[in-house]
């Protein structure tokens, strides 16, 4: 597989509206789409988000630690707790654009199992022995149980590419599951990762029209 960008996270959220406010208002983030299914939130379109898929509740952080998101002020750097059971960690750099998505945390079982898999899907090795990155963007994974939870908060994570059709055919080649999505904006492909975490290869389409 061929990595790209870290283009959102994706979570399943029974408190989705309150989640989106806050956001919007706390993070510095607006509404970029909206359906009856799920709410895409963000600083920019074209760069990291936030995608909250309508679900039921409540929902339990899983593999999910928490989401790391760029400020530019030091004062505003540490953990919130967000509405739904969402753990965002902001931190203060002042490279790129701020509200951007910084980081992931992820617990897993086996750190090292999940990086080399990980690596496997299209992510590149991290500085760190437990870390991936996708683009400027860091997946740290830190040993723990996820609990084996029924109901997670972590949908997927998804990854810009160039072109979905080869990730499609490569995952065919592999053998691997994957199941692909024709949406307004976008193409897609999802696979399945270690610890059942999934991965979303996306394409926008030429009229891309989202901001």
């Amino acid at each position: 597989m061929q990595g790209g960008p870290l283009d959102h996270v994706a979570l399943w959220t029974d408190e989705r509206d309150a989640l989106a406010d806050f956001l919007c208002e706390r993070a510095g983030m607006h509404v970029i789409d909206k359906t009856d299914a799920f709410t895409l939130v963000g600083a920019d379109a074209k760069r990291g988000k936030l995608t909250l898929f309508e679900a039921d509740g409540p929902r339990e952080p899983g593999a999910l630690g928490h989401v790391g998101l760029t400020v530019h002020d030091a004062e505003l750097a540490g953990d919130v707790s967000a509405p739904g059971g969402l753990e965002l960690q902001l931190v203060d750099h002042r490279e790129g654009a701020e509200w951007d998505l910084h980081h992931v945390r992820l617990r897993v079982p086996d750190p090292k199992r999940a990086v080399d898999e990980f690596i496997q899907l299209g992510f590149e090795a991290g500085d760190g022995p437990e870390s991936v990155t996708a683009g400027d963007k860091t997946i740290y994974f830190v040993e723990g149980e996820n609990g084996d939870a029924q109901k997670p908060l972590l949908n997927h994570l998804a990854l810009l590419v160039d072109s979905y059709k080869e990730h499609v055919e490569n995952a065919r080649e592999r053998g691997l599951e994957y199941e692909e999505v024709d949406a307004a904006n976008t193409w897609a492909v999802f696979v399945t990762g270690p610890y059942g975490i999934r991965v979303e290869y996306v394409e926008h389409k030429p009229g891309f029209a989202l901001q």
